[in-house]
Parts: C-alpha cells; sequence; structure tokens
C-alpha cells in the first residue's frame, strides 16, 4: 500500500474533504481469502522475536498498500508551487513529478495506492484522479485519494506524515494487508519496489529504510543511517531546525563498540509491517506528528528491528529550482543521463492529454525534448538543448 503525505497546514474546503471521504469510505469491495502460495521458506531464525516466514505471505499487489505524500506547506521550488504542490509539478515535457512514484507502484506490482493530500492540493487532486482512474490495476487495485479533513474528534488540519496517517488509519487498513509503503510523492527516481518488500521480510524486520548508498552533498533533509554489516540500523540521526524530535541520536548498545557500520543517507521511504505501524502510532507515540523526525528514532529507541534497504540509482529530490531545472535538461542528453524517461520496462504513466501531433517548419532542432501540440513555424530557427512544451 502506497501512501501519499503531505505535511503542510493550509485549510481545505471542508465540504470537498467529507465527500472525499465519504467516497472512498463507501465505494471500495473488502477482499475476499487470499489466495496462497509456495515459496523456499526463508524464516531466519536467529530474530528475537517469533515472526512469519517471508512464505506465508501473499503476492505484492495483495499485501501492500502504498502512501504517498505530495509535500509540505515550504516548498523549495517557490514560485513553481504557488499554485500547485510539488508533486503536481509538470516535468519532462509531458508529466508531473508525482507520476514516477505512482509508475513505480504500478512497475512493482502494487496496487493498492493511497495519496494524501492537503497543501495546494487541487492540481494534484485532479491529475491523480483523472490520470489513473481505470487505468487497469486489476480487480482490487485503485489510487484513492484522501484529502485533509475536519471531524468531530479531530478539529485541526492534518499536522505532519505521522498524524495524517494516523487519521487515516480507518480507511488505510480496510484492506488486509502485511506492510504499508510509505512514500514522498515529490522525489523523481526509478525503484522496483518488489525488491524492497522482499529484502525485509528477508531480514524478519519491523521497519525497512530505503537509503542512498552514499551520503550527499546537501543532506535531503530526511535523516542519516548508522548501519552494520548485517545493515541493521543501529543510529538515526537528522538535521532539523524547525520539526521536533524525539531523540536526535538514537543509538544501540552495541554501536560504539563496533567499527563496522557505514552511514546512509535515508530517501525518506518507509516500509512498515501492518500491526508495528498500528502500535507506534496509536500506543507507544500517540502525539507524534512527523514519521521521520519522529517516529523512526522512536521505533529504533524501543528495541525494534530497522533494517536499510540500500539503492544506488538515480535519484533527485527537488531541493531547489536548480535541481529542477537540472532534472528536466538531463532528459535531453540520451538515456544514460539522469532520469530515464524512455524505460520500455518500467514506463512512466501519467494523464493522457489528447493533442495533436507537433508540428514543425523549418526549424531546425537537435538534442532536445518536444512536448504533444506544439507548433513550430518559424523557418531558419535552430534550438539546441530545449525542453519544448
Amino acid at each position: 500500500m502506497v501512501v501519499l503525505q503531505l505535511s503542510g497546514t493550509a485549510p481545505v474546503n471542508l465540504q470537498a474533504k467529507f465527500s472525499i471521504l465519504e467516497l472512498a469510505h463507501g465505494s471500495r469491495k473488502h477482499l475476499t481469502t487470499l489466495s496462497s502460495f509456495s515459496l523456499p521458506s526463508l524464516f531466519i531464525s536467529n530474530s528475537q522475536q517469533p515472526r512469519h516466514p517471508i512464505s506465508s505471505f501473499p503476492p505484492v499487489n495483495q499485501s501492500v498498500a502504498a502512501i504517498v505524500f505530495g509535500d509540505g506547506s515550504e516548498s523549495r521550488l517557490y514560485p513553481l508551487t504557488k499554485r500547485r504542490s510539488e508533486g503536481a509539478i509538470p516535468i519532462g515535457a509531458k508529466y508531473r513529478i508525482v507520476d514516477a512514484v505512482i509508475s513505480n507502484c504500478i512497475n512493482s506490482n502494487i496496487n493498492k495506492i493511497y495519496a494524501l493530500t492537503q497543501y495546494n492540493s487541487t492540481s494534484l487532486n485532479s491529475h491523480l484522479s483523472r490520470a489513473y482512474t481505470g487505468l487497469g490495476l486489476g480487480k482490487d487495485g485503485f489510487v484513492e485519494v484522501i484529502a485533509a479533513y475536519q471531524s468531530l474528534e479531530d478539529q485541526g488540519w492534518f499536522q505532519g506524515t505521522a498524524d495524517a496517517i494516523r487519521r487515516c488509519l480507518w480507511v488505510l487498513e480496510e484492506y488486509q494487508v502485511s506492510e504499508f509503503l510509505v512514500l514522498p510523492g515529490h522525489h523523481l527516481y526509478r525503484m522496483d519496489y518488489q525488491k524492497l518488500v522482499d529484502a525485509h521480510r528477508r531480514s524478519q524486520a519491523d521497519i525497512t529504510i530505503a537509503a542512498l548508498t552514499s551520503t550527499r552533498d546537501q543532506d535531503p533533509g530526511f535523516g542519516t543511517l548508522k548501519v552494520n554489516s548485517l545493515n541493521e540500523v543501529a543510529e538515526f540521526h537528522v538535521k532539523s531546525e524547525r520539526e521536533p524530535m524525539i531523540d536526535p541520536s538514537v543509538q544501540s548498545a552495541q554501536a560504539s563498540n563496533d567499527n563496522s557500520y557505514r552511514k546512509l543517507s535515508s530517501m525518506g521511504i518507509y516500509l512498515v509491517n501492518r500491526d508495528v505501524m498500528t502500535k507506534l502510532l496509536n500506543e507507544y507515540f500517540p502525539q507524534a506528528n512527523e514519521f521521520g523526525t519522529e517516529v523512526i528514532p522512536g521505533a529504533i529507541s524501543t528495541g525494534m528491528k530497522v533494517q536499510a534497504y540500500a539503492f544506488d540509482g538515480y535519484w533527485e529530490d527537488m531541493r531547489s529550482i536548480a535541481a529542477f531545472y537540472q532534472a528536466n535538461m538531463d532528459c535531453i542528453k540520451g538515456l544514460n543521463m539522469g532520469y530515464n524517461f524512455y524505460d520500455k520496462d518500467a514506463p512512466l504513466y501519467t494523464t493522457p492529454r489528447y493533442l495533436p501531433p507537433t508540428t514543425i517548419t523549418g526549424a531546425v532542432i537537435t538534442d532536445s525534448v518536444v512536448g504533444d501540440g506544439c507548433i513550430l513555424n518559424s523557418r531558419g530557427a535552430r534550438l539546441k538543448e530545449q525542453l519544448l512544451v
């Protein structure tokens, strides 16, 4: 299950929010008994607590739900975010940034996708509804938007990612999935989440955090992991000026006695067991607002098994206007530069625009990308390394 998270606090129309939630609550069908299948047992006997072997899990499309967040209220891409969230910003002449994350889910056979939205969400909500309704996600597959809402029990808006998930558990828990996959919706990368799920189950972890194989020059803000040779997270450190933390540096007892640790940068991607998610949000840390800076360090401090999943591919978190510009320019420099928009094995899905073919008259265009519906009628014009929409 994928959860999209928006941590901003801007108000959303109350009537719209209730209608979306009512539609979400009333339209889904309950799963019938999950079909079983046989795989070689990968049960790890040295786990501290008894756990289920990986062979007991149903297929990913039945057992994992994604939760996707758009972005927060303090965007680094302003003024591009003046009227829309970061996930809804156009990229690559045809797509929206959020399409990369949703497409990763679909290509990874995860077809239960929830998008939690709040800040400047009109454009994002509209795009998700039009792009992924009737896409062919299977009998029980869906991309469902859950807009921020108020109720008699909760009078305020979502206060952060953890608060948003906690308040939406009544929707998220309707399907009997085994894990929740929490994803930021405004990052550009291609990942097979099935490999992440397999690693999580083989290690018998409570939580698995996707992390870059090397630390970045600019801290993406999701924290730094200190992991041992078994990819177990021994220490989690977050640099943040505005987000509260339970403990800025949570360290296991054996960390100081082992020199085999390495540091990885968290990508803000978390795979969490269903029962663990419920306990963390409702029992252990019921007042926590942020998942990355409060709940994850808290889980480590309570002794839960937290693993790291190393990712060595292209990843851009759109940390600045310059980074956004470079990500667009990389797509015109060939298939081996930056994000590959042309991967036939893992296609990028988006809203069909039904525009006519582009017409070019008298222009010479090299090393450029031209979107649908363009009219270039300028004899003698020479365009090089341009992105035309």
